[in-house]
């Protein structure tokens, strides 16, 4: 009978000691995938309700808990958790960078057809402008049609047997993250250069039409015309956008896997 309640005891310590490597597995799973999935477009977004976003977390976590294996020291948990939310930041910033860029295009756009005083609020980046959304919505259809969210959520359940928990580098992956960064500027005049470029010789020839007949009210003439311009060439430039955004989807996978490679320690 000792014996017996010695190995019911033992057994019982064992258990309390893979449930316990269980709940700390769950736990940096939990961290890891929460923070990523409310920086991704669409499902992190505050349309989306709160309950959604923590329940696909949870979900994930607990497919995840039973096949993933951290080397976690007690000593180092504090230190574990600030690289586990750093590396998720990372990768959630990654896409969330280029939205910003679709959604600063709109500005810009906005800006040189006279249309910035048309604010919408929008929840995710607050007061914006109704061409900043109707690119939006277009990139947001874009990602949604071609299941790049899918891809995206498969390269970070990736990242769990790439960068388990305990050997993540961070250091080289912020100054990448900050150069993306510089990159959403560039990626904003892009997406808007079909209407800023037309806008902009639209203008030079206001200009010159100003100086041949200098009587004419060239500013009620040049506002609606821009406008007109500036809708017809959004209209024409779909296919560009399209382009674009095919090109910076792509991208983005590679962007996530080289920030993955680049967080593994030798």
């Amino acid at each position: 009978m000792k014996t017996m309640t010695i190995m019911n005891s033992l057994n019982d310590l064992n258990n309390t000691g893979l449930l316990s490597g269980y709940i700390t597995n769950f736990m940096f799973i939990l961290l890891r995938s929460g923070i990523f999935l409310s920086l991704l477009p669409v499902i992190g977004g505050k349309e989306m309700p709160g309950q959604f976003r923590l329940g696909l977390a949870v979900f994930i976590a607990i497919m995840l808990t039973p096949v993933v294996k951290f080397e976690i020291g007690e000593d180092v948990i504090p230190l574990l958790i600030l690289k586990e939310a750093l590396f998720a930041l990372a990768l959630g910033l990654t896409v969330r960078f280029l939205f910003m860029a679709i959604n600063l295009a709109g500005h810009v756009i906005s800006q040189v057809m006279g249309m910035s005083v048309a604010g919408v609020f929008n929840p995710e980046v607050g007061e914006t402008t109704i061409i900043s959304e109707a690119i939006g919505i277009m990139a947001m259809l874009y990602f949604l049609v071609t299941d790049a969210h899918h891809e995206l959520i498969y390269i970070f359940v990736k990242s769990y047997e790439l960068v388990p928990a305990g050997h993540l580098n961070i250091m080289p992956v912020i100054p990448e993250v900050m150069a993306m960064g510089n990159k959403m500027f560039i990626l904003a005049l892009k997406i808007g250069a079909p209407v800023i470029v037309g806008l902009l010789i639209s203008n030079i020839l206001a200009g010159f039409l100003y100086r041949v007949a200098p009587q004419m009210n060239i500013f009620f003439i040049a506002m609606p015309l821009n406008i007109f311009l500036g809708f017809f060439l959004l209209m024409l430039g779909i296919p560009v956008f399209e382009y674009v955004f095919s090109v910076n989807f792509s991208d983005l996978r590679g962007e996530m896997s080289r920030i993955i490679a680049m967080a593994r320690t030798n």
